[in-house]
């Protein structure tokens, strides 16, 4: 087979009628094995830490998983109607020109993320292999970071088809290795300790369902309709909705469960997964399991990493930078490489950097979202495709009223949130003082985020309205 035949060609281009095919139970694939990483254990243990209860912790990490993924399932019909990637379509709500606003914001993210999960395998694959066998630690660490990584770069650059495939496989083997996971340790939860854990006050609770959102869920808005917009427009935008929201909400929230149920039975094993998310959880396992819990581990990582590398090297290409997506996807890979080695082997713990990683980028992301879920459910008709790439058509240049709606979100957002995982971070949280201060009930319930996006949905209902209509009647 040709080279130019096995790596996919479409960039941020209108697919053509004849590529568009499936139906919207496909979308259950992707979605699925984007979120089944056992990542969503160690969740479990970090909504644990706002010093809630485990019945507070489930309801949060129920209700932050699936709302966050209803705007990516919102984000999805917007591809299937018409056909583009997100940040293509973003053009429509921000000018053709004014989108690489959201554009740079949501590349930063998404090279976060790709970097964030192929550090994770790196990590357990570091861990599990040390226990496993007498290998050198060192070695472990680099055996590692070249699985995730090559694995990772091979299905973000050939693109669509092959991740389609692969994450078919992913799922099918992490779904069932994980099982195995939760029958080898399901004795070491401690049930008496769970039924007697105080539950944690309101702001906790918030703070907790605020983190689920944006950890979880919130950073996939901006890649949704890269998947979608290959199916035909024929069908039925309900079930886009429900598939997306189904397929990348179902492994979650088992895990996010059961992950407080084992970090509320040992506050020792929580402890360690501040340090090492993945490889914590392998000290429940019997020894001869380490070998399958390595291949669950480093798989449902990189399903999520490869749709971050490949909707990466998409938004690459919308900012303007001309080269082919396979290219940008190359790129991205080399940056995320010099991450990964950064949070393995320079950053003292994981934790931290995550933690502060998502509540900064997640502000601005949480204003974009808002305003291309609410730009998606105003819209009668489909986007007009050329004026997408035409800064004369119907779209414009620059909407400086999205523009201003997200720097105000942001500034708002960002100054109802604490962030003391990083110094140079302190600056934030400076509103705080009208609701009690940085030390205050509500320092940490991050509620900058539910500002941003209401902030963003309201202020783009009130105020773009009218141009989408005159958009609709041209």
């Amino acid at each position: 087979m040709a080279r130019s035949e096995r790596i996919e060609q479409n960039g941020i281009n209108i697919i053509n009628e004849t590529e568009r095919r499936g139906s919207a139970r496909s979308l259950f694939w992707p979605w699925c094995a984007a979120n089944v990483s056992l990542l969503a254990l160690s969740y479990g243990s970090f909504l644990l830490g706002f010093g809630i209860s485990f019945w507070q912790a489930t309801f949060a990490g129920l209700v932050g998983t699936v709302l966050s993924f209803a705007l990516v399932g919102v984000s999805s019909l917007a591809g299937k109607r018409s056909s583009a990637p997100t940040m293509t379509l973003s053009r429509a709500s921000f000018g053709v020109r004014g989108n690489i606003v959201p554009g740079i914001l949501s590349y930063l993210i998404f090279v976060g993320w790709e970097t964030v999960l192929v550090a994770l395998a790196t990590l357990a694959t570091k861990t599990v292999l040390t226990h496993f066998t007498s290998i050198n630690e060192n070695f472990a660490y680099v055996l590692g970071f070249i699985i995730a990584a090559s694995l990772t770069i091979f299905g973000g650059v050939l693109g669509f088809r092959v991740i389609m495939k692969m994450q078919i496989w992913i799922t099918s083997a992490t779904a069932l290795l994980t099982i195995g996971y939760i029958a080898f340790t399901i004795d070491h939860v401690d049930w008496h300790a769970i039924a007697t854990m105080k539950n944690g006050s309101v702001q906790g609770f918030i703070g907790a369902m605020i983190f689920a959102i944006t950890g979880i869920g919130l950073g996939w808005v901006n890649s949704a309709a890269d998947y979608s917009r290959y199916l035909p427009r024929s069908v039925s935008g309900r079930g886009v909705i429900a598939w997306t929201i189904f397929g990348a909400s179902l492994v979650p929230v088992i895990l996010v469960i059961y992950g407080a149920l084992l970090a509320g039975s040992s506050s020792d094993l929580a402890g360690k997964i501040a340090a090492d998310p993945i490889g914590a959880l392998t000290t429940l396992l019997p020894t001869w399991y380490l070998l399958p819990f390595a291949i669950v581990a480093i798989l449902g990582l990189i399903g999520g990493a490869i749709l971050d590398l490949y909707s990466s090297g998409i938004t690459l290409v919308s900012l303007g930078v001309p080269i082919k997506r396979h290219q940008a996807a190359s790129v991205d890979g080399i940056v995320m490489l010099l991450g990964t080695i950064y949070i393995v082997w320079f950053a003292p713990d994981f934790f931290g950097p995550f933690q502060g990683f998502l509540i900064t980028l997640g502000v601005p992301i949480a204003v974009w979202s808002a305003i291309f879920v609410a730009d998606v459910l105003m819209r009668r008709n489909d986007y007009d495709e050329v004026s997408l790439f035409d800064e004369k058509g119907r779209y414009g240049a620059w909407n400086f009223t999205s523009i201003g709606l997200m720097a105000l979100g942001t500034l708002v957002g960002w100054g109802l949130v604490t962030n003391t995982f990083a110094s140079w971070l302190g600056w934030q949280g400076y509103f705080l003082w009208i609701i009690g201060g940085k030390n205050g009930p509500w320092a940490y319930a991050n509620i900058g985020i539910i500002a941003a996006l209401l902030i963003g949905f309201l202020g783009h209902v009130l105020l773009g309205r009218r141009r989408i209509k005159t958009q609709e009647r041209d």
